[in-house]
């Protein structure tokens, strides 16, 4: 089972994840967008919690990238238990940060009327299934923290070696054995994103370092009244 779920299943995801972003691509452009809600709602509303959604799972991305796929920290001289530290603290404050937004954004699209009535159930999921690998990655936090204070950081060395080694095609499952089961199932929730992306609203992501930020500005104009 272990075999299966950290040495199979990150392979099966990542498949999914390209292949499948590829052929909605290429087959379903007209379904290829964020399905934006912002006109539908309060915009002071949407601006805190779109901000504050994007910008704390960025900087969470960012750092698991890396913190545990780069050699950034060796490079520059940081001791393990620094390194840690830093990962924490800062994990923990873009964590918070995104969860804080995501869920006024779920509260927004289950209780305003109107972009509840433009949501798709995929919309929903997604959104939900983010929010619980988020709390899943901030429950690690605790004990995270008490490892920290006992000088330890056995765990950050081992998700590095095998993270690594999923990343060069040779993965060690077996490294997982003793992690506690927080973790793992932060790990499969987060997995599981990369297999449910292609499709859900999350393509938009593919259109961000190619033309989102110097596309033309959508013309939108008020209604006028009497």
């Amino acid at each position: 089972m272990n075999l299966m779920l950290f040495g199979v299943y990150p392979y099966l995801a990542g498949t999914v994840f390209l292949v499948g972003s590829l052929l909605r691509y290429e087959r379903e452009q007209d379904g290829w967008g964020a399905f934006s809600t912002q006109l539908l709602g309060s915009r002071r509303t949407m601006l805190w919690a779109s901000n504050l959604w994007h910008a704390g799972v960025l900087l969470v991305l960012t750092g698991h990238f890396v913190g545990m796929l780069t050699p950034f920290f060796d490079i520059i001289g940081v001791p393990p238990l620094t390194h840690q530290w830093i990962a924490f603290s800062s994990g923990t404050a873009a964590g918070t940060i995104a969860m804080i937004g995501g869920v006024m954004l779920l509260f927004r699209r289950f209780f305003n009327s109107r972009v509840r009535a433009a949501s798709r159930f995929s919309d929903f999921f997604i959104l939900f299934w983010l929010l619980l690998t988020l709390g899943l990655g901030l429950a690690t936090q605790a004990l995270t923290v008490r490892d920290l204070l006992q000088g330890s950081v056995g765990y950050m060395t081992i998700f590095e070696a095998y993270l690594q080694g999923l990343a060069v095609l040779h993965p060690d499952p077996s490294v997982l054995a003793s992690v506690p089961l927080i973790y793992k199932l932060h790990m499969l929730f987060g997995m599981t994103v990369f297999l449910l992306f292609p499709f859900t609203r999350l393509v938009h992501i593919w259109t961000v370092p190619l033309n989102y930020l110097v596309r033309r500005y959508q013309i939108v104009r008020a209604r006028r009244t009497a």
